[in-house]
């Protein structure tokens, strides 16, 4: 195992740099951390199997990093080096690392089999002091390999050496939701079972599949997001006051929260499913999922998912909370919305409001909302909706950029923790089941919709809620 260090990265190896992951999303972050004068110069080494030159390579840096140049950029890019190898042949491993120059951090822009078959090679191999690893999601396919997988790593570095990468959550999402919620005293009472019905965490979006077929059709909706970045999500949003924002104490609490989460049904049918067919979204005309190229139709694969789950907690118990996220949807939606009970009782003269006030909070970077009810303007005892808003700081990187920042500080707070990545396949085991034995029935939607019509009603009926 190499042993822990603080050093600064001086090396950043990315394994998959030929790939549509490292061109569209990591170059770029990186680009714009070196802009923000955040970064340090870095030795920069690309890895695919594709035969490249050096020149090529720094050409395809220097070209994702055009939106954020800088002098900084400039110089990481022109020192920027190519190595074709096989990263699961120990000898094209041990080419890379020899290439490496003081403490690196080794970036997996890979299919998740391919990583864990790489890292198996690696910890065969004796490793640089201090090295870190950096993978993306899936972490594993479900609970048993995410196991196997974290059982791995622990052989090769110490878990704070192990950056699981949720790019969803950038630095800036985080600490607006732990903001809003722990700085302000209306909000942390407030947000409770005795206060709060439901909630509901949505992110649906206007793109469709984008070309990813070899990757999302083998894991769908529900791997993609929910069991990842919405469970995530969930956690920051229910967890209690952390003591601190160390990694230990905002883990530590996040992992609290999804240990005690569970389906709301034990048999995992407090769930939906469904894949869009043809239709349009804007000016584009899209194929139904089954006629993108790529997809096996047979499979079943979903585009839209939701679950909802119960928290078996003090603060949550009783309170049904629904993930949703979906592909092809008419309106992109990023948001937290916490639907409020009514008053135990209205003073009989007011015409009450027609439906339940909320507080919605919205992602990247997004803002905050809360309905109020007010006195009419014509009539005073007409009772109207107004609306207090205020917007989140977008921060000034992007999500990669935050992701790399944390990364190259050795600053774990951003990373999955092993244990956490494990609950999550946890909490969706059960409905992945019950879809595998067809419990849950595969619905469809047209693209540029909102999803299937009956969606608009909640999963969890009022009659299976607490009295």
């Amino acid at each position: 195992m190499a042993r822990a260090a603080k050093d600064p990265i001086q090396t950043l190896v990315v394994f998959g740099a030929g790939g549509d992951l490292s061109s569209r999303l990591l170059l770029p972050g990186l680009g714009s951390l070196l802009a923000a004068s955040r970064g340090t110069r870095i030795r920069l080494i690309g890895v695919g199997v594709t035969p490249m030159t050096d020149a090529d390579w720094r050409g395809a840096v220097a070209k994702a990093f055009s939106g954020t140049a800088s002098e900084l950029g400039t110089q990481v890019a022109g020192d920027a080096v190519w190595v074709q190898a096989d990263v699961t042949e120990a000898e094209d491993l041990r080419r890379i690392l020899a290439a490496a120059r003081g403490r690196t951090a080794i970036y997996f822009a890979l299919p998740p089999a391919v990583t864990e078959a790489s890292c198996r090679r690696l910890s065969t191999l004796e490793l640089p002091p201090g090295l870190v690893l950096a993978l993306e999601k899936p972490f594993g396919t479900d609970l048993a390999s995410a196991r196997r997988l974290n059982r791995l790593l622990q052989t090769m570095v110490p878990e704070e050496q192990v950056f699981r990468v949720d790019h969803f959550l950038g630095k800036a999402t985080v600490l607006n939701l732990l903001g809003l919620r722990f700085a302000n005293r209306l909000f942390e009472p407030l947000l409770s079972a005795p206060n709060v019905e439901r909630i509901d965490i949505v992110v649906d979006e206007r793109l469709a599949l984008e070309g990813r077929a070899a990757y999302y059709d083998k894991a769908g909706a529900l791997t993609d997001m929910i069991q990842s970045h919405l469970l995530q999500v969930l956690a920051l949003t229910t967890m209690e006051p952390p003591s601190s924002l160390s990694s230990e104490d905002l883990r530590g609490a996040m992992a609290q929260v999804l240990r005690a989460t569970r389906p709301w049904r034990a048999d995992g049918t407090a769930s939906r499913r469904a894949r869009y067919t043809a239709g349009t979204i804007g000016s584009r005309k899209l194929p139904a999922y089954t006629a993108e190229e790529g997809v096996d139709r047979d499979r079943g694969t979903e585009t839209l998912a939701e679950l909802t789950v119960a928290i078996d907690t003090w603060r949550w118990a009783g309170v049904p909370v629904s993930l949703r996220s979906g592909k092809a949807i008419g309106g992109a939606v990023q948001e937290i919305v916490f639907t409020l009970r009514a008053v135990p009782h209205l003073p009989i003269g007011f015409d009450g409001p027609s439906r339940q006030a909320q507080l919605r909070i919205g992602m990247n970077p997004g803002g905050v909302s809360l309905d109020l009810i007010t006195n009419g303007r014509g009539d005073p005892f007409d009772l109207e909706w107004d609306t207090l808003r205020a917007d989140f700081d977008p921060g000034e990187l992007t999500a990669y950029g935050e992701v790399l920042a944390e990364l190259l500080e050795g600053d774990p707070t951003l990373s999955v923790r092993g244990d956490v990545a494990e609950q999550c396949w946890r909490i969706v085991a059960p409905v992945l089941a019950a879809w595998r034995r067809n419990a849950v029935p595969l619905e469809t939607y047209p693209a540029g919709s909102d999803g299937p019509r009956r969606w608009s009603t909640p999963i969890v009926a009022k009659a299976e809620l607490p009295a």
